[in-house]
């Protein structure tokens, strides 16, 4: 307990101590030498009162930051130790949660409405060290917000921000204000009229859901805990980060998916210029070059680069010169260190020549290319039904996200890259 609280505390015992003694008409000696000294300490306390204020006061201040960072870092810790194992068992049999686990749930479950159990994102995280040979998990470090789930995917790659919201929309203001400067031309003269501060806001709504559906076997069920946690968590995280970066880039907008940054560039305001040649480190140099030109990127190893593995082994098969040992890949890669290749973020190469797709980003003033919102919690619901001859569980997870652009300047797509 605080000093200053004891010591309040203790002052109110002599005030009302004090109450009852100056009632009476004629006290006693021992009851006047009792105010007396009641009195004095009363008056001691007080002075006591004001240091502890202020001494706590500093202690205040010089725990601020861990004061304000210890209920996250407190959570992080607990989803640590959450178990897939009890939810796939209380799906199941019914079981009871218990722990850590039970302590999520609940949680979870006072701060959003989910019809099966709740999984917070962080739960899917894969960890290392938990096999059934060693039986000792080995200490993991939790990851910022942004990237804990998919720390390895081609959107945290390709610098998008990855949100989480509790409930109802968010908004980006972006500028979208042409202020210009001038000078005064004469002593009494205008430096120009006033320009608006305009702004553009950039929704994040919870219109996409996404379901993986998973089934597991009587017989798994029953095989030992870590191995069921390990193989439901690397499934799960697999199957839901392989459509997410798909949608994210890919998204046709239709079907209950969201837009895609590739696939709906012209509709987010994204440059999309048409190469239309062989693939080469000047089609990429353009690109960048528009950039820097822009105010967007500061200098090529800024810019964060996508493609497909064909055009590496394009490029990397293309000398500059005949006898020489450069490739058009090294002169990419040695102004372009941020190159990502995936195959689930770019449809496959057409058209005769094969052409495909290029994405190139950078990350302005601190803000990312593009923003990924993740709505809640994953929540995963039991089916009965389907599986009950064999005896087994049938489970779907439903992830609620959205896509948005942020500045359309700070991406373009490149486009006939043969």
């Amino acid at each position: 307990m605080l000093d200053s609280v004891k010591i309040s505390r203790r002052q109110s015992e002599i005030r009302q101590a004090l109450a009852g003694l100056v009632g009476k008409e004629s006290p006693s000696e021992d009851e006047t030498r009792s105010m007396e000294t009641l009195d004095a300490e009363y008056r001691t306390n007080e002075t006591r009162y004001r240091a502890a204020l202020i001494t706590e006061d500093a202690e205040r201040r010089e725990a601020k930051d861990d004061l304000e960072t210890r209920s996250e870092r407190e959570f992080s810790e607990m989803v640590g130790k959450f178990e897939l194992r009890q939810v796939a068992l209380a799906l199941d049999e019914g079981r009871q949660l218990s722990g850590v686990t039970a302590e999520i749930v609940q949680e979870l479950r006072s701060q959003g409405g989910y019809r099966g159990v709740p999984v917070p994102w962080a739960a899917l995280e894969k960890r290392a060290g938990e096999t059934v040979s060693s039986g000792t998990p080995d200490p993991i470090q939790t990851r910022p917000i942004i990237d804990r789930l998919f720390p390895a995917s081609v959107a945290a790659r390709m610098g998008g921000s990855m949100i989480n919201i509790g409930s109802g929309e968010i908004e980006y203001p972006v500028t979208t204000s042409q202020v210009t400067a001038g000078w005064q031309s004469s002593e009494t003269g205008s430096v120009g009229a006033p320009q608006a501060y305009t702004t553009t806001d950039k929704p994040l709504a919870p219109d996409h859901t996404l379901g993986i559906q998973m089934k597991i076997t009587r017989k798994t069920l029953k095989q030992s805990g870590d191995a069921l946690e390990q193989a439901v968590r690397r499934d799960m995280n697999g199957a839901i980060e392989q459509e997410m970066d798909r949608a994210i880039f890919l998204g046709s907008g239709a079907s209950g998916q969201p837009d895609g940054i590739i696939a709906d560039a012209a509709g987010y305001g994204i440059t999309v210029t048409a190469v239309n040649a062989a693939a080469s480190w000047s089609a990429f140099r353009a690109a960048v070059t528009r950039f820097m030109l822009a105010n967007a990127a500061a200098s090529p190893s800024a810019v964060r680069l996508l493609l497909r593995p064909e055009v590496w082994d394009a490029m990397d098969g293309t000398y500059v010169d005949a006898g020489s040992a450069v490739t058009e890949w090294d002169r990419l890669t040695k102004n372009i260190p941020n190159v990502t290749m995936a195959t689930n973020a770019l449809a496959a190469p057409t058209g005769t020549p094969a052409a495909s797709k290029a994405l190139l980003t950078v990350t302005a003033g601190g803000v990312p290319p593009f923003f990924v919102a993740t709505w809640g919690a994953v929540d995963l619901i039991r089916d009965p039904y389907s599986d009950a001859a064999s005896g087994g569980l049938r489970i779907t997870a439903l992830a609620t996200m959205d896509v948005t652009v942020a500045r359309p300047v700070q991406a373009e797509v490149l486009t006939g890259i043969q």
